[in-house]
């Protein structure tokens, strides 16, 4: 008579003491794609919705198209802030001399011109709160947040204050976005919602 064999439960890695550092992001086997460190935990994404690829692509693409020749603009990447926190936000705009090898798997904060996240139910938190304080304190100048409200983008724009070394709020986009910093930027947001809807809704 034949045993079957007992299904095997996933096999997680014990963090050390302390967590687990920048580095341990490199070694670590299987991690699973897109994973983030934040406070020395692992953090594993949700898949993603067809509204998180859109507008990823959409910003990716818009803003390769407009920055200026000594910037590049990078999708989901991860950055070091410190030894405990490596995120990954879903575009970045950074200083392209930092981009001097293919193989690297991360860029220094302190590179980064602008980070922008795309918000998912299970991010939402870590978008709102938790990422933006870290990315001031990395003193990131500029900071954006795309949310989805009811199928259509809405961009909360951020600005570091230098004296406070926090992000103040300098503006929410609906349909059009228009600013000046860190680069020119006009965006025709509800490029973002699928051609289909677009045309069944003419407003």
């Amino acid at each position: 008579m034949s045993i079957e064999p007992e299904a095997s439960e996933p096999r997680w890695a014990v963090p050390p003491e302390g967590g687990w550092t920048a580095d341990d992001l490199d070694t670590l086997p299987n991690l699973p794609p897109h994973t983030e460190l934040i406070d020395g935990s692992l953090v594993f994404v949700s898949p993603q919705t067809l509204f998180h690829s859109r507008a990823v692509s959409f910003f990716e693409w818009q803003l390769q198209s407009l920055v200026p020749p000594e910037l590049e603009v990078v999708r989901e990447f991860t950055i070091d802030i410190d030894r405990y926190n490596r995120p990954e936000p879903d575009v970045i705009v950074i200083d392209g001399d930092v981009v001097d090898d293919p193989n690297q798997t991360r860029f220094p904060a302190e590179a980064v011109r602008l980070a922008i996240e795309v918000v998912s139910p299970e991010s939402r938190a870590r978008d709102r709160e938790t990422k933006p304080v870290k990315y001031a304190r990395a003193t990131i100048p500029h900071y954006w947040r795309v949310e989805n409200h009811d199928g259509r983008a809405v961009v909360y724009v951020f600005e570091r204050e230098p004296a406070t070394g926090a992000y103040t709020s300098t503006g929410i986009f609906h349909d059009r976005m228009k600013v000046s910093v860190p680069f020119t930027v006009d965006l025709d947001l509800t490029a973002i919602t699928a051609r289909r809807s677009r045309a069944a809704d003419p407003e």
